[in-house]
């Protein structure tokens, strides 16, 4: 700490980023500043939340960039925490994803409904309040314009051409004034010019009626119906028709709620809503957050934002490009307000479910640490060995960062160097292609290994990180009773039990951690006999190579599926009629 307290004092009052670490190197979180060394001393000095200390009893090292302005300091520190996703920052992103259409740009353009913005040239709408909203639209516009429907050109024309909801490039010739014509059309209709296109066709309903037309007069009046269901639901909320987003927030107890409001052709469509903890002032939080939101195309860009008092607009319009405003009066300023009061509403009801998931993760985590006698282990990896009588041996590794799956993290083993059913190798082995690995990367290492066994799978463990690749990581066993189920903690050299009540959160912790490892070696293992039981009856038969062998295996998924066809369907996967017969009479020699 001292030496961390002598870099401090060496930081410049200048704005820029600063880029904490812990004891393995790694960055756990990126903030920015006005004035680096006003904000860096702060974490050291003073007295925080619970959350805050835990952050700071991580850090052990930190970096600065100096930068020449504090709007400057905002776009790096995105691009940092883009480019290492620190532990502590992750949790300002938002992964929620919303429906939109969009129009392809093809020669003959398709509209489908998509999660992803991609600067693909295709034409964007949205978002919706969720699939079957996004669904209806397209339905609707599906029947007024048919364009093509079809991924790929079909050979004939399909049911859509016949039910008039596609004009058939596949077989006709569709011009691109055509296309275009339709497009521009879709396009009117989803930037708000839904009340015209109804206008327009009711009033070609009400000419065919006195053409007595009255079959075109009834399919005309069915689409102005249905446009009345699908888009005039909601009350509308602004007239001008603009797209927003309208942006509120609260604090409390050091945590921020920030809700959204999307309004697009002037209708409140769908709110957003986020919650995570702050490490910086509540502005600061809001500008990264905001950042966060936007980045790479996570959510379209509107063209307006409305944001509360508290934030400066001048910044996010430069930030983002964006026109944002901080409106003073009116509905805008109304809306602003009722964001600001949801987001309020739903921190306050979410309090106790946040403090039940940290009891049950993050505070868990420091209580196994304590228990253990070692720091607090916030990587957590967990090993599971699986074989039938040594055929097929596998093992697998899972991961829990503070309490919670990674699953990113996970990682499968077959194992190569052991024969038969050896538990001991088979660990050493895993163990030591899992850690050198690790070490030849330079990533960061587990503080905890947890074993699924007791002494001599511990044991076995320590003997390759502590001999051969000289690593100090606590390794801990997980013993079960005759019931299968967690019974013991093991730790130490020679391994002792350690006393932990089977109803506290951090036991139930580990249990979580032993179900999920063993959970993953099992299905891992079973996909590896699924494989290799199909496989063997067809290694010998002539025709059958690796890549036809992936066609049986997907297409029946099971030997037992597979020793019930006959050479027709066997045939109907793509296998030659000689390599069929052939697979055919040695399942039936088999058999017999």
């Amino acid at each position: 700490m001292s030496e961390l307290k002598e870099k401090i004092s060496l930081l410049p009052a200048q704005p820029g980023c600063y880029l904490m670490k812990n004891k393995h190197g790694t960055i756990i979180y990126v903030g920015k500043a006005k004035m680096l060394r006003n904000r860096v001393r702060s974490y050291f000095s003073g007295t925080h939340d619970k959350k805050t200390q835990r952050l700071v009893s991580e850090i052990r090292d930190f970096e600065y960039i100096v930068t020449t302005s504090n709007m400057e300091a905002l776009i790096l520190e995105q691009n940092l925490i883009k480019k290492h996703e620190p532990r502590y920052n992750v949790l300002l992103k938002d992964d929620k994803s919303y429906p939109y259409l969009k129009i392809t740009k093809e020669e003959h353009p398709r509209l489908i409904t998509t999660r992803k913005i991609k600067k693909d040239g295709g034409k964007y709408f949205g978002p919706y309040p969720n699939v079957h909203a996004a669904n209806e639209t397209k339905k609707l516009l599906d029947r007024l314009y048919p364009l093509r429907k079809c991924r790929t050109l079909p050979d004939r024309v399909c049911l859509y051409y016949h039910i008039g909801q596609c004009l058939a490039p596949c077989e006709f010739e569709v011009s691109n004034e055509k296309n275009q014509e339709m497009v521009n059309e879709i396009t009117r209709f989803l930037n708000g010019g839904h009340k015209d296109i109804k206008a327009e066709i009711t009033k070609k309903m009400f000419a065919a009626s006195e053409e007595l037309n009255f079959e075109r007069a009834k399919e005309l009046r069915d689409q102005v119906q249905h446009i009345e269901a699908v888009m005039e639901k909601q009350k509308m909320t602004l007239t001008d028709e603009v797209d927003r987003d309208v942006f509120g927030f609260s604090v409390d107890k050091g945590w921020m709620c920030v809700q959204v409001f999307f309004i697009r052709q002037g209708k409140l469509i769908e709110r957003d809503v986020s919650l995570f903890p702050m490490y910086q002032d509540p502005e600061d939080d809001f500008y990264t957050y905001i950042g966060q939101f936007y980045l790479d195309d996570q959510h379209r860009k509107p063209k307006e934002i409305l944001v509360p008092e508290k934030i400066n607009e001048n910044i996010i319009s430069e930030f983002l490009s964006i026109k944002t405003l901080q409106p003073k009066k009116g509905k805008k300023r109304e809306l602003v307000k009722l964001a600001s009061k949801n987001a309020q509403i739903a921190l306050k009801e979410k309090f106790d479910l946040i403090e039940r998931d940290e009891q049950k993760t993050v505070v868990a985590v420091e209580r196994l640490g304590e228990a253990l006698q070692i720091e607090t282990p916030h990587r957590i990896e967990a090993f599971d060995n699986s074989n039938i009588q040594g055929v097929d041996p596998v093992s697998a590794m899972i991961s829990f960062l503070d309490g919670k799956p990674d699953k990113k993290s996970y990682r499968k083993y077959k194992i190569k160097g052991v024969t038969g059913p050896d538990d001991y190798e088979s660990m050493r082995e895993v163990v030591r292609r899992r850690y050198s690995r690790l070490l030849k990367e330079d990533s960061p290492l587990p503080d905890l290994i947890v074993i699924d066994g007791g002494k001599g799978q511990i044991s076995a463990a320590q003997s390759v990180l502590e001999d051969e690749l000289s690593l100090a990581i606590p390794v801990c066993g997980l013993v079960k009773d005759e019931k299968h189920r967690t019974s013991q903690l093991m730790i130490g050299d020679p391994p002792k039990v350690v006393s932990l009540k089977k109803t506290s959160d951090e036991f139930y912790l580990l249990q979580r951690i032993q179900d999920e490892v063993h959970r993953f070696a099992i299905s891992f293992h079973r996909n590896i006999r699924k494989k290799s039981m199909f496989s063997s009856i067809l290694d010998d038969v002539e025709g059958i190579g690796e890549k036809r062998k992936r066609s049986l295996l997907k297409h029946f998924g099971s030997l037992k599926r597979l020793k019930e066809a006959n050479i027709e369907e066997i045939e109907g996967v793509g296998i030659p009629k000689l390599a069929a017969k052939a697979l055919y009479d040695k399942i039936k020699e088999e058999r017999e």
